[in-house]
């Protein structure tokens, strides 16, 4: 293909604006919402199941019953059986119904259950010492026994004998375990557990069972596996749901089981022998016989612990059984006496542990024991547990469990009379400030009459002030912070925070308690949100200086920094809070080292271009300025932030212009000069290539829109001398991805804004331009890549709009090539030129794809440079007019063009044939075929 001669279309810009108008269908609203979950009703499968159900069960009703005798000579178990139906049974007798929805009534999701607090429980209570436990090794005779058993009796005769020998179980003892490997070996214990129950393999679960009893934690293990199931298969069924086989064979394990006496002595509730008085009795029977049982135990520390037991499963199983919940408290009260008894005392001497400590141990049971009882309870049992609790008298172990376990509403209405309870407590017994602690949390949940507030918070911060511990202050103090914060003004918070810094400066306590220390900063930001408010607290700052390990002190940084982003409503140029936060946004910024993640160094970057964009100066645009400057010095380690700084000071330059509306004047054109030097400077500092490249080219149109010339001459050449450091691959989220695709998007803007760029007077005609396709040129595309002719195809656009008399868009106060060169013949031919040497550069290249057999790109790339030359090209010129033919014809000769786009480009001529100078198109579109590749 020879070169042609360019000649660019003359446009008339308002009148192609003007003829392409569309009317735009109106938008139709609907409830539909992709999100929302479809709902698909079968009336026929309805109808299909109600029709399957009536036989089912008349052909069920018309069954006979089963032998007994049969169905164990079988090998099959009835216990498995039933739970197995009862399982699957999907419609509900009308007592079950019945009994399922008083047990949802009585115990609701506001419950706490005991699981959410054995993990704190474990963790508030550690030991040093070395556990040992016994572990079951199992054995081949508790194995479920095999479908090709030879007899069936053998198989009842091995069990029987299994029985009556599980004293002589392979067993394995583990000594010196830690409490944590204690723990894990329990819970292996109770996997095993279950799978040896879901297995049928019953006499290896209670093998496990007396392996274990002497574990405290196998409470949760045993209650929960085999006897849960026996339980409740058996004890809601009782009287007419469960058959002859099931019952009988139910009371021979029982039976059975009673007979081993490891079993015997542990009360358990619901585990070893306690079952069948359930299966037996009933639980209204039950319950209050265990209850009387626990009368029984001789220590107290025991006792108390067999009625938190029994009172856990009483409220997964019975709670509507209040009066045995009732009597177990009342049978508490009964065994505190006990506590100071010579018995009690002597083992503590023996044991060498303090009185204090032994009654933290009663605390959890305490406490579960009366969240049970005053679980919805009416407000005239809480009072008359209250008073009897009173007529014990100094009883400080009870007392903070009551104010643990009740209601908050209930504790904060009567908060002075118990602040005078605590008053008469014995400090030696129960210091008195776990009992301020105490009554610290239900107060910050439930708010007391509001004069009674002061004098509430003067008589807990006597008692909390004088404890000498800083571990034992700080944890008490932590507490009563949010009742200060959520009922008084930033005096008392200071006051608090000053004593605070008292306490835990001395010997640097606060270094062991950092975690009670951020959560009284939390606790200050989560009700003072008015960051002017916060920081005229005189003690706020010396108290985060109390920060002083790394990994803290950024932790809290980035708390206040969330709550400021997120709480503060408008700009601010409060100077007390700039320099707090920046100080705080300093501290964040100085934790990034080289081994900081992509990860971290992205949410603290977060962080602080929040704060950037909440500064504001209002019209004192110097003083913005300056603040950018600042941040650029103590933030250069971060990118983000630096990007961010460029676009407020972009930003902060065009909102010059609107306020000078484009007309600057001295001071102004000076000051936007200067913002355009701080991006200059700023913007090289950056590692990310795309980022300068963008930044270049948006700062080169601030630049521009600001009449700053020279300056936005020197941010676009600036860009050109990058081009060409830009790698052929990036990383993007950590995978490397090709750089083809950003690098071309950037070049067609940049081309784009070339358009209103006047040339240099110094440097030539487009020089731009030139240096743009020189570095196109120079670049080191991809193998295999049309990167390259698809920027010179771009090009064409854009030089055959500078050829216009008119402009499709311009600056104003900016005169652009068009006024400049006002349509000089030498300009246009400098353009017309160009635009030859880039069709001739995309020709021989379409010529090299077609000799490589890459007929797909060589017809893509065609009907591209077609597409060009027939919105930007004089097609009047007989050479242009073949060339634009040739080149259909090319990208349809192997039929790979898409034919709906080749048939709306017919479409188009067409309909641009109809316009005025255009006939010529009429001719060339009888020369323009469809072709289909076959």
């Amino acid at each position: 293909m020879a070169a042609v001669q360019w000649h660019s279309r003359a446009r008339r810009y308002e009148s192609e604006l003007q003829s392409c108008g569309l009317e735009v269908a109106p938008v139709e609203f609907s409830d539909y919402h992709p999100l929302k979950s479809i709902t698909v009703t079968d009336s026929k499968s309805r109808r299909g199941a109600r029709k399957g159900s009536t036989s089912s069960s008349s052909s069920s009703s018309s069954s006979v019953a089963p032998d007994p005798l049969s169905s164990m000579l079988d090998g099959t178990d009835p216990l498995s059986m039933f739970a197995a139906a009862s399982a699957s049974e999907s419609p509900l007798t009308l007592s079950q119904s019945r009994k399922r929805r008083e047990k949802e009534d009585e115990v609701g999701v506001d419950f706490e259950p005991w699981s959410s607090k054995r993990g704190e429980i474990l963790a508030r209570f550690t030991t040093t010492e070395k556990l040992s436990i016994n572990l079951f090794m199992g054995s081949d005779k508790g194995k479920a026994p095999s479908l090709a058993s030879s007899a069936v009796s053998e198989k009842v005769r091995t069990r029987l004998e299994e029985l009556d020998d599980l004293e002589e179980g392979s067993q394995r003892e583990l000594l010196n375990l830690s409490q944590q490997d204690y723990v894990n070996r329990i819970e292996e214990l109770n996997q095993s557990l279950k799978e040896a129950w879901a297995s049928d393999q019953k006499v290896k679960a209670l093998k496990i069972v007396i392996q274990v009893r002497t574990a405290i934690l196998i409470t949760n293990l045993l209650q929960r596996n085999m006897f849960t199931t026996l339980f409740q298969s058996m004890s809601l069924h009782v009287s007419d749901e469960v058959n002859d086989t099931a019952k009988e064979t139910c009371l021979n394990w029982f039976f059975k089981i009673a007979s081993i006496r490891e079993l015997i002595p542990r009360l358990r509730p619901f585990t070893g022998f306690t079952p069948s008085l359930c299966v037996l009795s009933g639980i209204q029977e039950t319950v209050p016989r265990l209850t009387a049982m626990i009368r029984g135990i001789g220590d107290p520390l025991v006792a108390v612990y067999a009625r938190a037991y029994l009172c856990r499963i009483g409220m997964e199983v019975a709670p509507h059984l209040k009066d045995s919940l009732n009597k177990n408290f009342f049978d508490l009260l009964g065994t505190f006496r006990q506590i100071h008894g010579d018995s009690v005392q002597n083992q503590l001497v023996l044991q060498r542990v303090e009185i204090p400590v032994y009654l933290t141990l009663y605390s959890p049971a305490i406490h579960w024991i009366l969240q049970c009882v005053s679980y919805r309870a009416p407000e005239a049992l809480l009072t008359e547990m209250m008073e009897r609790c009173k007529k014990l008298g100094n009883n400080a172990l009870l007392l903070n469990s009551v104010m643990w376990a009740f209601r908050a509403e209930f504790i904060a209405t009567r908060a002075t009379d118990f602040i005078g309870m605590i008053k008469d407590c014995d400090e030696a017994g129960f210091p008195k400030h776990l009992l301020f602690g105490s009554l610290g949390r239900s107060l910050a949940c439930a708010d007391p009459p509001e004069a009674e507030r002061l004098p509430i918070l003067n008589e807990a911060w006597k008692v909390i002030t004088k404890v000498r511990s800083p571990q034992d202050y700080i944890n008490c103090a932590e507490i009563w912070v949010e009742f200060t914060c959520r009922h008084f003004t930033k005096r008392e918070v200071n006051t608090v925070l000053s004593d605070i810094i008292k306490h835990m400066t001395p010997d640097r306590a606060f270094e062991d308690a950092y975690p009670q220390l951020q959560s009284v900063i939390r606790k200050i930001l989560t009700y003072f949100h008015d960051f002017s408010v916060l920081f005229s607290m005189e003690r706020f700052l010396p108290f985060m200086d109390m920060f002083q390990k790394d990994s803290v002190r950024v932790e809290v940084c980035r708390s206040i920094m969330d709550v400021f982003i997120k709480h503060q409503q408008e700009p601010t140029r409060d100077p007390v809070i700039l320099n707090a936060l920046l100080h705080v946004c300093k501290t964040m910024h100085d934790s990034v080292n080289a081994l900081t993640l992509e990860d971290e160094k992205r949410s603290l970057a977060l962080l602080i271009n929040g704060f950037i964009r909440m500064v504001s100066f209002g019209r004192d645009f110097e003083q913005q300025l300056s603040f950018c400057v600042e941040a650029r010095a103590t933030f250069c380690n971060l990118e983000p932030v630096l990007v961010q700084l460029i676009h407020t000071v972009n930003q902060l330059a065009m909102e010059t212009r609107r306020v000078m509306r484009g007309s600057h004047s001295r001071k102004t054109a000076a000051f936007v000069r200067a913002c355009a030097a701080y991006s200059f400077i700023t913007i090289p500092s950056l590692t990310s290539i795309f980022s300068r490249l963008n930044l270049y080219l948006l700062s080169g149109q601030v630049a521009l829109a600001n009449q700053c010339l020279s300056q936005a001459d020197a941010f676009l050449k600036a860009a050109v001398s990058v081009l060409p450091e830009v790698p052929r691959s990036i990383s993007i989220e950590g995978k490397l991805r090709s750089s083809e695709g950003f690098l071309l998007d950037f070049i067609n803007n940049f081309l784009s804004a070339l358009l209103v760029v006047p040339d240099h007077p110094e440097a030539g005609v487009l020089f731009l331009v030139r240096g743009l396709l020189n570095m196109v040129q120079d670049y080191t595309w991809e193998d295999n890549s049309d990167a390259k002719v698809q920027v010179y195809i771009s090009a064409l656009p854009l030089l055959a709009a500078m050829s216009q008399e008119s402009y499709l868009y311009s600056i104003p106060k900016v005169d652009s090539n068009e006024t400049l060169y006002g349509g000089d013949p030498k300009f246009l031919a400098e353009i017309n030129k160009l635009c030859e040497t880039l069709i001739g550069q995309v020709l021989d290249h379409l010529k090299t794809l077609g000799r490589d057999e890459s007929v797909h790109r060589q017809g893509s790339l065609a009907f591209s440079l077609f597409g060009c030359l027939l919105s930007h090209g004089d097609l009047r010129n007989n050479k242009l007019n073949q060339l634009a033919v040739n080149l259909w014809n090319l990208s349809h000769k192997q039929g790979y063009c898409n034919t709906r786009t080749s048939v709306r480009t017919l479409e188009f001529i067409k309909h641009q044939a109809q316009q005025p100078d255009m006939a010529h198109l009429s001719d060339m579109l009888q020369r323009l075929t469809l072709q289909s590749r076959t």
